[in-house]
């Protein structure tokens, strides 16, 4: 009996430390992960998400998902009323614009054109006010490097001191309405605030320890500002990149909205809006629909930016 209840304990002890060891090297969650499980707190910014990437879906496949040519004219139809109205029908689902349009695939081509001038603008401005940030933060110690600084900056509060849409037309009226000199417009009117974003973000970096310490290994200058100080710069960089593609929609459409931005017969939402202005008693669904996708587009762009946020700065996550 003494025999088995040892044989017994010698056979039970290993499990307890068995047991621990396992749970010491139980895998960590991935950043990915925990990045996710910090967005998706946000019940808003993930509805926000949802709309954003099928808003997304259908500009990239607008030429499979849309019902008819966005240019395309049927002249027995001219002002069809939604579906849902008298004297609709399921031949066109919103009905049809002033020249007998498909308004349904006007939507749908006009999100490729606007996310494309979001994307587009927030890109360039990414990428110039970057340069230009670190250009300003890098040189400090050096008179031309605080030249630099002082002119970079000056111009970046001359052009914040003009009300941006403001701006917008003055450039526009300057090189033309087009597409491209909107894309233009809206880039010069929104580059500031990554200028300015950066080149904080890469001043208060520069007097932290791990960035002496760069400096004493003896790390080239540009090297220390792009390996060392930019990815530490990064996270509010993203925040603002993500709100930028909404505001530049926003002024996009409302350059088009005036008639400066893209020009007919360009499936764009402002230019639709304008298009529709004078039946907007007879026919309110035309101006109603164009109004209606540049508002769902911004505002869950904005959520999802808001999340965004919350889930790169730990100081803002919910507990």
């Amino acid at each position: 009996m003494t025999d088995a209840s040892a044989s017994l304990t010698a056979a039970a002890a290993p499990a307890a430390p068995l047991g621990a060891d396992a749970e010491a090297i139980a895998p960590a969650r991935s950043p990915l992960r925990e990045f996710w499980s910090a967005f998706s707190e946000n019940r808003g910014a993930v509805i926000g998400l949802a709309v954003v990437v099928l808003v997304a879906l259908a500009a990239i496949f607008a030429d499979w998902v849309a019902p008819h040519s966005p240019i395309e004219q049927y002249r027995d139809a001219v002002k069809a009323p939604p579906m849902w109205d008298d004297g609709g029908s399921s031949r066109f689902v919103l009905g049809t614009d002033s020249l007998g349009r498909d308004m349904l695939s006007r939507l749908i081509h006009g999100a490729r054109v606007s996310l494309f001038i979001g994307l587009t603008v927030m890109s360039v401005s990414f990428v110039i006010g970057v340069l230009l940030g670190l250009a300003c933060a890098a040189n400090q110690a050096s008179k031309f490097g605080q030249l630099v600084d002082v002119v970079v900056s000056r111009v970046m509060d001359l052009i914040m001191a003009v009300p941006s849409l403001v701006l917008a037309i003055l450039v526009v009226a300057v090189l033309g309405p087009s597409l491209a000199n909107t894309i233009i417009a809206v880039t010069i009117v929104y580059l500031p605030r990554y200028v300015r974003l950066v080149r904080a973000s890469a001043l208060a970096e520069l007097g932290k320890d791990y960035v002496i310490a760069a400096k004493v290994a003896g790390v080239g200058r540009w090297r220390l500002m792009f390996r060392t100080v930019l990815p530490n710069c990064l996270a509010p960089l993203i925040v603002q990149a993500a709100l930028g593609v909404s505001d530049a929609i926003l002024e996009a459409a409302a350059l088009g909205f005036l008639g400066l931005g893209a020009q007919p017969p360009t499936a764009e939402w402002g230019t639709m809006l304008a298009d529709a202005r004078e039946f907007i008693r007879s026919n309110p669904s035309l101006v109603t629909l164009p109004g209606l996708a540049i508002l769902v587009t911004v505002v869950a762009i904005n959520l999802a930016g808001d999340g965004l946020r919350d889930a790169l700065d730990p100081r803002l996550r919910r507990s």
